[in-house]
């Protein structure tokens, strides 16, 4: 199952092509913990635990559960770092780098 969120787009982003980037959720870790992604790119979670897990940065990111096996992305709009957690298991958190499009 692939769930899909705009996390803050913002539109008029540079003429690059946007990338994906993949964070796999597993061994109640998010790896990589930091990930560098430009603003317009997409970043999917993928869930490969047994247990559901959240994306969560207040007022920025909210994945709501991804169950296991399921897939959420969001769409960077903003840059800066963009610290976020499993609001089910707040030990697990990672860090976004996002840098803004040239």
């Amino acid at each position: 199952m692939v769930l899909g969120a705009a996390w803050l787009v913002c539109p008029g982003l540079a003429d690059a092509a946007p990338a994906t980037h993949t964070v796999v959720i597993e061994d109640m870790q998010f790896k990589p913990a930091t990930l560098a992604v430009r603003r317009g790119d997409r970043v999917a979670w993928v869930n490969r635990d047994l247990v559901p897990h959240t994306v969560t940065a207040p007022g920025m990111l909210d994945s709501g559960p991804i169950a296991a096996g399921a897939t959420w992305s969001a769409v960077v709009g903003h840059p800066g770092r963009l610290r976020y957690l499993c609001s089910l298991h707040p030990t697990m958190n990672a860090t976004l780098s996002v840098e803004d499009t040239p």
